[in-house]
């Protein structure tokens, strides 16, 4: 597939983020409203779509045990590389650390994956295994962090950051979906059609949320900072490259799962970046330019990834 066909294939998210982009600058409908449509994708619609999708889909293929290691080491290494970066060159602390590492490595995945897997491969299921893995384990490392800074005695504290990590309708939706396709209770496929038909509106209203959220911040390139360029080429360059190495060379990973996860991996650091910052009041602006500006870089580099992949 040439340059020009991988552009092809990301006109619906260049649309979809685009548009919310130009109406949130022109004002035509207000940068504040973002919030309402990531509440309506991320609390109702995705979930939606990840449950019918993983409900219907065979675990076995899914959940392949060689290529979510692969990533999950891939990542290990990219956590320890940022931290002990991090711990060298900033005087944030541990929730600094905590935060620089979620976003050198940490992948936007309701937001952005899920779309544009939708968008290239008409499906997201490879990217079910990931989310999992990444909220289950790197985002309750990361909260574990954040929550021992504070009040309170550490097993507390603990169960306080495994709930905030486990308690989100994303998550319940694809541990629900799980259990009723290993338990093969049945699902109405009339309840199963209405899944279908909100969470199919999942992606275009994603990609329209972070399109307004990103046009109302706005991206001042001037005061990019040295780190913000150090963590957003990390998360954007590196961590898919690493990715690509790891996962082919060290554990094998050929095919369409070598494409998936490197694909993953390219993705931009989390909205969940800002929101923890606020949350613990730790680095909000840091945070904040990271989010925006690492995925206008990854929409900027994604026809490349796009086209290796269907080179590969």
């Amino acid at each position: 597939m040439d340059a020009i066909a991988a552009l092809g294939k990301l006109v619906p998210v260049a649309l979809a983020f685009g548009f919310g982009a130009f109406f949130a600058k022109r004002k035509i409908i207000p940068s504040e409203a973002a919030s309402v449509f990531t509440d309506f994708a991320f609390l109702f619609a995705i979930p939606c779509y990840l449950f019918g999708k993983i409900y219907t889909s065979d675990l076995g293929h899914l959940f392949d045990i060689r290529a979510i290691s692969a990533y999950a080491a891939s990542a290990a290494l990219c956590v320890v590389a940022v931290g002990v970066l991090a711990h060298m060159f900033t005087q944030g602390g541990a929730r600094g650390i905590a935060l620089r590492i979620m976003a050198g490595v940490q992948v936007n995945t309701a937001y952005f994956a899920v779309p544009v897997f939708i968008m290239l491969f008409g499906d997201a299921a490879p990217i079910f295994p990931i989310l999992l893995l990444q909220v289950c384990l790197l985002s309750t490392v990361v909260i574990s962090i954040m929550e021992f800074g504070g009040a309170g005695r550490t097993s507390v504290k603990l169960a306080r950051a495994v709930w905030a990590s486990l308690n989100t309708p994303v998550v319940l939706a694809c541990n629900l979906a799980i259990a009723f396709n290993l338990l093969s209770w049945n699902v109405p496929s009339v309840l199963l059609d209405g899944l279908a038909f909100v969470g199919d509106s999942a992606s275009p209203v994603a990609l329209f949320a972070l399109g307004l959220y990103l046009g109302g911040a706005g991206i001042a390139i001037r005061g990019t900072t040295r780190e913000e360029i150090a963590l957003i080429a990390m998360k954007c360059v590196v961590f898919p490259l690493v990715t690509l190495v790891v996962c082919a060379h060290v554990f094998g990973v050929t095919g369409d799962w070598l494409k998936y996860l490197v694909l993953i991996a390219a993705m931009p650091s989390p909205q969940n970046l800002f929101i923890f910052a606020q949350r613990y009041d730790t680095e909000v602006d840091m945070a904040a330019a990271v989010v925006v500006k690492s995925s206008v870089v990854t929409l900027l580099l994604l026809p490349l990834w796009v086209q290796w992949a269907h080179t590969a």
